[in-house]
């Protein structure tokens, strides 16, 4: 049975992350039935974004020019790089308003289970740009997981032989909360990591 243009769009949906066949059939069926000017203004949003998009030459974090204007910005400290693994990690560290240094975007974190290694993501270039002259500090903002410590171990032990500072983002207890209500690994973490 030859595959329709609906099983087509609901297999485009299921592709997003989070997304599985129920709730692409749900967004396809609404998208078509009850908001066709929703679909239309996300079909040619889409286009639009892979057709201007692109890396920042300095940062690998999406743009539409060849700097992003986090590193077009004079303002930003550029003796601190902050390694984050995806755009989506960089907007979350500006949206709290507490970092004024540059960033590189890996694009991905090591993950051997899954054949990505340090060239898969952007290692060299890494490399290359926090040995500027300029850099003075190498702030490791991976994730938590497994493949994120890796991610900051490997890296920062190869940038700490070129001479560079290299510290990780702290993790602890989250504001706000109750301890009692903590996963214990958080508690753990948070104990080593005092200050």
């Amino acid at each position: 049975m030859a595959e329709t243009r609906l099983d087509a769009l609901i297999d485009a949906l299921r592709r997003l992350p989070g997304v599985g066949q129920k709730s692409a059939q749900r967004m396809a069926f609404h998208l078509l039935q009850h908001d066709r000017d929703a679909a239309a203004r996300l079909a040619l949003s889409l286009q639009q974004a892979l057709t201007a998009m692109r890396h920042c030459e300095r940062c690998h974090t999406f743009t539409e020019h060849a700097l992003c204007s986090t590193c077009a910005d004079t303002r930003r400290d550029p003796s601190l790089l902050c390694v984050v693994e995806t755009p989506a990690d960089q907007a979350a560290l500006e949206r709290s308003a507490s970092y004024r240094g540059l960033y590189f975007v890996l694009m991905g974190r090591l993950s051997p289970l899954d054949g990505v290694g340090v060239n898969d993501i952007g290692a060299r270039e890494l490399v290359e740009r926090a040995n500027d002259g300029v850099v003075a500090e190498v702030i490791f903002a991976t994730g938590f997981s497994a493949e994120g410590e890796a991610t900051a171990y490997v890296l920062g032990e190869a940038l700490r032989a070129r001479g560079l500072k290299v510290t990780r983002l702290a993790r602890g207890v989250p504001a706000g909360s109750e301890l009692e209500y903590v996963d214990l690994s958080t508690i753990a973490h948070a104990l080593v990591d005092r200050r």
